[in-house]
């Protein structure tokens, strides 16, 4: 007989990746603290969500998810969270345009403070240190003190999560991402500069189709779905501690639901069968996602789709690959066709992100734009030849003007990353460099659409 499910149950599992905190009174104290306090996401929310993404498998529909790499408590901050948000507004419009499809749109915000690591240790400076995993852990100051996983973190974490989802619940439906205001933005993003002429133009296609709409009576004064959009937010579920103690019983269901974000997912580095992460994301009702590397078997994938999704729901799992683009050719299409052999319900999508960070000329981590925009063409190529649609992207980015990933059409180089380079874990497309990737998967989708779908 199968033991029921506890949302304590992944204590009794080997645990990768997660801290040893010193002092466990203190860690019972902040984990009974936030056992009391509300859910920061809600399970309507959730359940609408699951109902979103089951479109997306479908093909009926296209997921954009992008975020910061790590969020930072020092620099959290309105104008930073709605610059981020205008931005994967601005690019939905785009994807929305290309593909002719709605956008169901996840934000990598609220409560993506955690980061898996390499390697336990850092060398900063000569000198040995516990490695940063994230401010919900501990501190990036390089100094052995700071580096002390500190449960008190998990608080204020919550704290900020909070205050960024009020914000972004009121952007999201208070008439900021109207239609017609996130259009102008896309057009003074493409005006004026030579290299974007093309992009420029498409922007102009679809001034042409919501001015036609606004004259066949459909504009944001009598429709919601041109005025408001639903908005969600994701992280990687990787302290477990905190995740329990955000977990509720649905009223509705009885069921549980991870209350720290509409969706969490699951790393590459932590998706061991019998692991801690995959134990404790199972039993919860929320969107799964989980990463996808070349070391994953696909026989193993197959496992970890059945124990994250045993009854086979729409909308329940999504595959998150990222090969990098000298790898996908190799790895891609096997797992596509071991998942369509067992039959299973997944959304597909491609991070294109971390399969390709390489180290500078002068000793900076980056991304070139040309190799994220070689995965994302390859994953449509490979999806179009399997007969499976690619359903989304999952990147890296911020509103920031951050120099952090080489190329795009500003011909960042190497020698200009050390201008703008402020992350605080892996670098991040720029505003620029987004909107520029969103026209180009537009391109692509379009394509597959016309072509195949």
């Amino acid at each position: 007989m199968d033991e029921v499910w506890k949302k304590s149950s992944w204590r009794i599992k080997k645990k990768h990746q997660m801290p040893d905190y010193e002092d466990k009174d203190q860690l019972n104290k902040v984990v009974n603290s936030l056992c009391s306090l509300p859910p920061l996401v809600f399970a309507g929310e959730v359940r609408n969500l699951k109902n979103d993404l089951a479109k997306v498998e479908s093909g009926k529909a296209f997921l954009l998810q992008g975020g910061d790499c790590a969020e930072s408590f020092e620099e959290f901050s309105a104008d930073l969270i709605r610059d981020t948000f205008k931005v994967l507004l601005k690019m939905a419009v785009v994807l929305t345009f290309g593909g002719k499809k709605p956008v169901v749109k996840i934000g990598r915000m609220a409560g993506q403070f955690a980061k898996p690591r390499s390697s336990d240790f850092e060398i900063i400076n000569g000198q040995k240190l516990p490695s940063y995993r994230g401010d919900i852990i501990n501190d990036i100051s390089p100094t052995v003190k700071d580096r002390i996983p500190n449960p008190e973190r998990m608080l204020k974490a919550y704290t900020q999560s909070s205050a960024s989802l009020n914000l972004l619940r009121a952007f999201s439906q208070g008439g900021f991402a109207d239609i017609s205001r996130v259009h102008s933005w896309v057009l003074e993003s493409t005006k004026g500069e030579d290299w974007y002429k093309k992009f420029f133009e498409l922007a102009t296609k679809i001034t042409n189709a919501l001015e036609f709409m606004s004259a066949a009576g459909v504009n944001s004064n009598n429709s919601d779905s041109l005025s408001k959009v639903d908005f969600y937010t994701s992280h990687e579920a990787l302290l477990l501690e905190y995740e329990e103690a955000l977990c509720r019983e649905d009223s509705t269901t009885g069921l549980p639901v991870a209350g720290s974000g509409h969706m969490i997912w699951i790393g590459d580095r932590t998706r061991q069968i019998d692991g801690a992460h995959v134990e404790f994301c199972k039993g919860v009702q929320n969107p799964i996602g989980l990463k996808c590397g070349p070391s994953l078997d696909p026989d193993e994938l197959v496992h970890l789709c059945q124990i994250l999704n045993p009854k086979n729901e729409p909308g329940r799992l999504t595959l998150i690959t990222r090969f990098g683009s000298d790898k996908i050719a190799e790895h891609l299409p096997k797992i596509i066709k071991t998942v369509n052999n067992a039959k299973l319900r997944t959304v597909w999508c491609c991070d294109p992100m971390h399969g390709n960070t390489i180290k500078s000329s002068n000793g900076f981590k980056t991304r070139p734009f040309s190799k994220i925009l070689d995965e994302v063409k390859l994953f449509f190529k490979i999806h179009m030849s399997e007969g499976t649609f690619p359903g989304g992207v999952h990147v890296e980015m911020t509103g920031k003007d951050v120099t952090e990933c080489t190329g795009g059409i500003k011909l960042i180089d190497d020698n200009d990353l050390s201008s703008r380079y402020h992350t605080a874990c892996d670098p991040r497309l720029n505003a620029s460099q987004s909107l520029e990737l969103a026209f180009l998967i537009a391109e692509e989708l379009e394509s597959f659409v016309n072509n195949s779908w």
